[in-house]
């Protein structure tokens, strides 16, 4: 008997629910994903392709724009969180998110989440204006119907993660009133599905063989389809950019030099060295990808800089 206790209490027993960390403030901090709201600083891309972006009254818009898109997101979040509840606690990461873990109850996620998704769009109709109010009704909509149900469907999920994207580039055209060229949508589009699929692509290898995969889809999905989605995103995104770049549109040139047509070269290098990574398997978030490497950071700067001295025409 006593040596059937001790192999007991030898045995591994089943892993217990993670300690819950700081507050309920403090979980539906989590939950908001503060990593991801650098994904919305993408609401300055319309603004700075028209030259538009260091007057105060831009600038206003655009913080304000920024706060609505990222309460837009922490809504879906909580939303999101709240239904997948059950299933998060059987993931052997997922079940730290604060919702899972019982550090933010379900009920509160779903309240915090509707608040923030009616408070939002209110806010834009009367600080911004109906368009910007639209569209992010337009994002809250298309987003809570990934999460009930067309994170399910074959390519559909693709399409709506890259419009969700697109819409962060385009609001802060919507916030001041900058009409968008046909170049920019088709660069941010293919641009965003580019990344959006590299990132499957990468869950996709690195789940090859292995049960439980971190999306149902990837099981659907094979490796060399997303590779060939990943493939025709950076083209297209790449020929988008290159046509605007050529165009002259009819204004004469002034600069020192030609800074669009060179800006080409840095945003080619950053293409093909984003597709390192894809090519490896190794692709995660966008962010994580762009800040950990020091090269493709780098070409990044150097890209910007060329871009701002071509719509400074200097």
């Amino acid at each position: 008997m006593t040596e059937t206790a001790v192999l007991r209490q030898r045995t591994p027993q089943e892993p217990s629910a993670p300690p819950r960390k700081g507050g309920l403030l403090a979980g539906l901090l989590r939950t908001a994903r503060p990593r991801q709201w650098v994904k919305n600083v993408l609401v300055v891309a319309a603004p700075a392709a028209a030259g538009e972006l260091f007057s105060r009254h831009a600038l206003s818009q655009l913080v304000l724009v920024f706060v609505l898109f990222t309460a837009c997101a922490a809504a879906v979040y909580l939303v999101n969180d709240a239904r997948d509840v059950e299933a998060d606690r059987a993931h052997p990461t997922k079940r730290h998110r604060p919702v899972a873990a019982g550090q933010v109850p379900v009920p509160v996620a779903y309240a915090v989440g509707a608040f923030l998704g009616l408070l939002a769009p209110t806010a834009a109709a009367w600080l911004c204006s109906p368009a910007v109010a639209a569209l992010l009704t337009a994002y809250l909509g298309m987003q809570l119907a990934y999460c009930v149900s067309l994170k399910h469907v074959l390519v559909v999920d693709l399409a709506v993660v890259t419009t969700g994207f697109l819409m962060r580039a385009m609001i802060g055209g919507f916030a001041l009133g900058i009409p968008l060229s046909r170049w920019f949508l088709i660069t941010t589009g293919f641009g965003a599905l580019f990344m959006v699929s590299a990132k499957r692509y990468s869950e996709a290898v690195q789940m090859a063989g292995k049960a439980g995969a971190t999306r149902a889809l990837l099981t659907e999905y094979t490796t060399g389809y997303l590779r060939f989605v990943w493939q025709l995103a950076a083209g297209v995104a790449v020929l988008g950019y290159c046509l605007w770049a050529m165009e002259e549109g009819g204004v004469p040139h002034t600069s020192v030099l030609p800074w669009r047509q060179l800006s080409m070269v840095a945003f080619i290098l950053a293409i093909l060295r984003y597709a390192v990574f894809a090519d490896r398997g190794t692709a995660g978030e966008p962010e994580d990808v762009v800040l950990r490497d020091r090269a493709l950071a780098l070409i990044g700067l150097v890209w910007v800089a060329m871009y701002g001295l071509a719509v400074a025409n200097w």
